[in-house]
């Protein structure tokens, strides 16, 4: 088997399994393709996801558009140049055509693992290795529909409350990570109010994170009361 579909079998299987949508935990993830921050989350971290099959359990977006700007004449500028631009739209249109997230991330998946290792400009071997077609992305791009959806995807995040800071951008159930990004499988787990949670969310580095959580919300709770008994004293 492709060790690129082997990847993912096991996230497909799972995904079979009863876990209704309104139970899933919302991830959203803004990037741009040649950021090497993106390219390491996504290739080393979001992967994780589905090798844990923790991905049942979320509903992932993904938004290939990061720091780019729309220039006065409206074309797009991106911030690592053309290239970047180019596969913005290739991901986009791979999105767009395939909308199972069990398709589509892993054709995402390959082509910044390319990135990650600097071999980006062979992005078009990973249509092979998938074994995907890719007359249609190649008509998206074509088309001029990837840049519709990269004009779309630029509205999204530039609606983004609050905005976003820098790119990977990672949102959980409406709340960026911003720099604790990398501890997305954390956030994952301890957002999702159902049950039967894989393994992975047992591992005692997330009960650390939960026990953490807890203790700086008991520290904060803590302050405010001392605040409000300091400011009790000294109007008296």
């Amino acid at each position: 088997m492709n060790v690129f579909r082997a990847l993912f079998v096991i996230s497909i299987v799972v995904s079979s399994a009863a876990v209704g949508t309104g139970d899933k935990v919302s991830l959203e993830l803004y990037y741009e393709t040649l950021c090497p921050y993106c390219s390491n989350f996504i290739a080393n971290y979001l992967y994780k996801l589905f090798d844990s099959g923790l991905a049942s359990f979320t509903d992932l977006k993904l938004i290939p558009y990061g720091n780019a700007k729309i220039a006065a004449d409206g074309t797009i500028k991106c911030q690592h140049g053309a290239n970047e631009c180019l596969l913005n739209i290739v991901e986009a249109c791979a999105i767009d055509v395939w909308p199972d997230v069990n398709v589509h991330f892993p054709f995402v998946y390959c082509v910044e693992s390319l990135v990650y290792h600097h071999n980006y400009t062979y992005w078009e071997t990973c249509f092979e290795k998938l074994g995907l077609d890719a007359s249609p992305v190649a008509d998206c791009y074509q088309s001029g529909h990837g840049t519709e959806l990269e004009l779309k995807y630029a509205e999204e995040t530039n609606l983004l409350q609050p905005p976003h800071e820098y790119v990977p951008w990672v949102v959980v159930d409406g709340q960026p990570l911003y720099d604790d990004y990398t501890d997305v499988i954390s956030y994952i787990c301890n957002a999702y109010k159902g049950s039967s949670l894989p393994s992975i969310c047992e591992e005692p580095s997330r009960i650390k994170l939960k026990i953490n959580l807890l203790s700086g919300i008991r520290r904060l709770k803590s302050n405010l009361i001392q605040s409000e008994h300091r400011g009790s004293n000294s109007g008296k």
